[in-house]
C-alpha cells in the first residue's frame, strides 16, 4: 500500500528486477549442482521407455495369443449361457406345471365323475378346485376358462342331480304299490305274531314292539353317512315266517338319489329351494294317490290296491323323515296324513255304500283293520279310521239283514209246515244239537216219532246263530269292549228278529192259499222259538264274556216277535175260518115257500159242520205237556170256536133278514130251525 500510496515504484521496480536476478542465480547454481543427477535420470528413463516398448509389444502379442486362444472358451461360455437360461427357464417350467398339473387332474377328475354321475364327489371336487388350486395359478389363461365354468358345471350338476331326484319320485310312485303291500305285509305277521305271544304269555317278555325296534334303527342311522345307501331299518322286515322272505321297501327302491340330490343342494347353498320341490311334488303325488278307481267298491283287489298306494307312499315318508336330516319334518308329514285321513275316508263311505255283499263288507273291514294297524306301527294316528269302521258297521248290519231276509224266506218257503218225523236215535240227537228241544215224554215214545214243530224252527235257529257270529266276525280287532260287542251284537239281534224275521213270518202269514194245517204248525213253531229266546242270550253271553245282569245290557225282543207272529197267525186262522164259513153259506139254498121241512139239516150245513169238526182236529197238534196243551190248545180252539159260531150266527140272521126275502111259510121256518138245532148239537 504503502508503493501505491508514495512515488517510489521506479525503486520498488528495481529492487524487484534485483531480487528476482538474485533467485535466478541461485537456482542456476542450484541446478548446475544437480544436473548430472538430472542427466542420469533421463538416461535412465529413455533405457525404461526401450524396454517400456518391449513390454508394450509382449503384452500386444500376449495379449493377441490370448484372445485367439479365448474364441473358444468365449463361444463355450456363450452356450453354457444358454444352458444356464434353459436350465433356469426349465426349473420354472417344471415349478409352473408342479402347480398347473394338479389342477387339470382335478378337472379331469372332475370330468371323470360328472361323466359317471358321481356328482356329489364332483360337487366336492369342484370346491377343492375353486378354492385351493385354482387361485395358486390364477393368471393362466386355460384356469380363467375353468373358472368361467365353475358355475355352468354347477348348474349342470344341479340339473343332472334334480334330473335323478325326479326320476326317484317317479319310481317311488310306481313302487309305492308295492312298498305298501310288503309294509301291510309285515304288520300281518306282526298281528299273528302278537296272536301267538297272547296265546303264550311266557315268551312275551322277550318281545320288541315294532316301536321300539323301529327307533333302535333310528339311533343306528344317526351315527352312518348321509351317503349311505343303506335303508334305515324303518322299512327292514322282520321275517317271522322263513318260508317266505317279505322284501324291505330299500330292496324295491334305491334312495341314495334323494340323498345325495339333497346334499348337493345343500352344498350349493338351495336346499330350502329342493326340500320345497321335494315337498311340492310329493304332495301331488299324495293327491294322485288318495283319488280312489271309479270301481274300487266292484272287488276287494280294488280297495287293497288304493290301500297298499296309500300305506306305500307313507311309508316312504317316513323312512325319508329318519333317514334325512330336515328333508321333511314330522308338521309336514302330520298335515299329509290329515288330508290323507280325510279323503280316504271320504272315499271309503262313498264307495262301501255301494256295496250290498256282506262277505265284502267284512274283508273290507279287516282290510281296513290291517291298514289302520300298518299306519299306526309308523306312528299315524288312526282313531278316526275306528270312528269310520262302526258307521260301515251299521251298513254291514244292513246288508246282513237284506241277506239274511232272502235265508229266512227260502227256508219258509221251502218247509213243509208238518211236524219232523224221527226213525232213529242218531236223527234224534242231531235234531236236539241243532235245537234245544227238550220233552220227556216224547224221548220215552218208540221210533218212529215225530218232533212238534217243523223243519223251519231249527233252521231259523240256526241261522240266528250264525247271524250272531257274523256280526261278531266284525267286531272283531276293532279295540271295542266285551260290553260294546255285545251291544252291538244284540241290537243287530233285535233288528234281525223284530223287522227281517217278523216281516217274513208275517208274509207267510199273510200270503193267499195259507192253509189252517200251516198256520197252527206256524203257531207250534213260534212257541218253540220263542221259548229258545233263552238259549240265545245264553249264546251271546257265553260268546261275548258279558253276564246278562250287567247294567245297560240289552235284552233280545225274540219274544215279542214271536209272540206277535203267533198272534197274526190266529187272527189269520180266525179270518180263514168265516171265509171258509161264507163259503159254505154261499151253497145255502132254502126254499123260503115250502110247505113242509124236511127230515133233517141241510146238506150244506152238514158240510160246514163235518170241515168245522176236522178243522178243530187239528188244534190238538198244538205243543206242549198236557198242562199247556189244555190251556194253549183250549184258548186258540175256543176263540176259533167263538169266532166261527159268531160269524155263522151272523150270517144265518142275515140270510132270514135278507131284504130280497119278502115273505116266508112256516115249513121254511121250521127247515131253518132244523139248522139252527144242528149247529147247538
Amino acid at each position: 500500500r504503502s508503493v501505491y500510496d508514495g512515488e517510489e515504484h521506479g525503486r520498488f521496480m528495481e529492487k524487484l528486477e534485483a531480487r528476482i536476478r538474485n533467485h535466478d542465480r541461485e537456482i542456476e547454481k542450484m541446478c548446475n549442482f544437480h544436473y548430472q543427477g538430472f542427466v542420469d535420470s533421463i538416461t535412465e528413463l529413455l533405457k525404461v521407455r526401450g524396454e517400456a516398448q518391449k513390454l508394450k509389444n509382449q503384452v500386444t502379442d500376449t495379449n493377441r495369443k490370448l484372445q485367439n486362444e479365448g474364441k473358444e472358451l468365449i463361444i463355450a461360455m456363450e452356450e453354457l449361457k444358454q444352458c444356464r437360461l434353459q436350465q433356469r427357464n426349465i426349473s420354472a417350467t417344471v415349478d409352473k406345471l408342479t402347480l398347473c398339473l394338479p389342477v387339470l387332474e382335478m378337472y379331469s377328475k372332475l370330468r371323470e365323475q360328472m361323466k359317471s354321475k358321481r356328482h356329489y364327489p364332483a360337487l366336492k371336487t369342484l370346491e377343492h378346485l375353486e378354492h385351493t388350486y385354482l387361485p395358486q395359478v390364477s393368471h393362466y389363461r386355460f384356469c380363467k376358462i375353468m373358472v368361467d365354468n365353475i358355475p355352468k358345471l354347477r348348474e349342470e350338476i344341479k340339473e343332472v342331480s334334480m334330473s335323478d331326484l325326479k326320476d326317484f319320485l317317479e319310481s317311488i310312485r310306481k313302487h309305492s304299490d308295492k312298498i305298501g303291500e310288503t309294509a301291510m305285509k309285515q304288520a300281518q305277521q306282526q298281528r299273528n305274531l302278537d296272536n301267538i305271544v297272547s296265546q303264550h304269555p311266557r315268551i312275551s317278555g322277550g318281545k320288541k314292539s315294532k316301536k321300539e325296534v323301529c327307533a333302535s334303527s333310528d339311533l343306528e342311522v344317526k351315527n352312518t353317512s348321509p351317503m349311505s345307501e343303506q335303508d334305515s331299518g324303518i322299512l327292514d322286515v322282520e321275517d317271522e315266517d322263513e318260508d317266505e322272505e317279505v322284501p324291505g321297501a330299500q330292496d324295491l327302491v334305491d334312495f341314495s338319489p334323494v340323498y345325495r340330490c339333497l346334499h348337493i343342494y345343500s352344498v350349493l347353498g338351495a336346499r330350502e329351494t329342493f326340500e320345497n320341490y321335494y315337498r311340492k311334488q310329493r304332495r301331488k303325488q299324495a293327491r294322485l294317490v288318495l283319488q280312489p278307481p271309479s270301481n274300487m267298491h266292484e272287488t276287494l283287489d280294488g280297495y287293497r290296491k288304493y290301500f297298499n298306494q296309500i300305506v306305500g307312499f307313507f311309508v316312504v315318508e317316513d323312512h325319508i323323515l329318519h333317514t334325512t336330516q330336515g328333508l321333511v319334518n314330522r308338521a309336514y308329514i302330520d298335515e299329509l296324513w290329515e288330508m290323507a285321513l280325510s279323503k280316504t275316508i271320504a272315499a271309503l263311505r262313498t264307495h262301501s255304500s255301494y256295496c250290498s255283499d256282506p262277505s265284502l263288507v267284512l274283508d273290507l273291514k279287516n282290510l281296513i283293520v290291517l291298514f289302520a294297524d300298518t299306519l299306526q306301527g309308523y306312528g299315524f294316528p288312526v282313531n278316526q279310521l275306528f270312528d269310520m269302521l262302526l258307521e260301515i258297521q251299521d251298513q254291514y248290519s244292513e246288508t246282513l239283514l237284506k241277506k239274511w231276509s232272502g235265508v229266512f224266506r227260502n227256508i219258509l218257503d221251502s218247509d213243509n209246515y208238518s211236524p219232523i218225523p224221527v226213525t232213529d236215535e242218531e236223527v234224534y240227537k242231531k235234531i236236539v244239537g241243532q235245537f234245544p228241544f227238550q220233552d220227556a215224554e216224547l224221548e220215552k215214545q218208540p221210533f218212529p216219532k215225530k218232533f212238534p214243530f217243523s223243519e223251519f224252527v231249527p233252521k231259523v235257529y240256526n241261522q240266528i246263530k250264525e247271524f250272531i257270529y257274523a256280526c261278531l266276525k266284525f267286531s272283531e280287532d276293532l279295540h271295542l269292549s266285551s260290553t260294546e260287542v255285545d251291544d252291538m251284537i244284540r241290537k243287530s239281534t233285535n233288528l234281525l228278529l223284530t223287522r227281517t224275521l217278523s216281516n217274513c213270518l208275517q208274509n207267510v202269514i199273510k200270503r193267499k192259499n195259507v192253509g189252517l194245517t200251516e198256520l197252527v204248525q206256524i203257531i207250534i213253531n213260534t212257541t218253540h222259538l220263542e221259548k229258545s229266546c233263552k238259549f240265545l242270550e245264553e249264546f251271546i253271553t257265553n260268546i261275548t264274556n258279558v253276564l246278562p245282569e250287567t247294567v245297560h245290557t240289552t235284552k233280545l225282543y225274540g219274544t215279542t216277535t214271536f209272540k206277535d207272529a203267533r198272534h197274526a197267525a190266529e187272527e189269520e186262522i180266525y179270518t180263514n175260518l168265516n171265509q171258509k164259513i161264507d163259503q159254505f153259506l154261499q151253497l145255502a139254498d132254502y126254499d123260503w115257500m115250502a110247505m113242509e121241512p124236511g127230515s133233517k139239516a141241510s146238506d150244506y150245513l152238514v158240510d160246514l159242520i163235518g170241515f168245522l169238526r176236522s178243522t178243530f182236529a187239528v188244534f190238538t197238534h198244538l205243543p206242549g205237556d198236557v198242562d199247556v196243551h189244555s190251556t194253549m190248545s183250549g184258548k186258540v180252539a175256543q176263540t176259533a170256536c167263538m169266532s166261527a159260531c159268531k160269524h155263522l150266527s151272523t150270517s144265518l140272521m142275515q140270510l132270514l133278514l135278507e131284504a130280497e126275502v119278502r115273505q116266508l111259510t112256516l115249513g121254511a121256518l121250521q127247515q131253518f130251525n132244523l139248522d139252527v138245532e144242528e149247529c147247538e148239537r
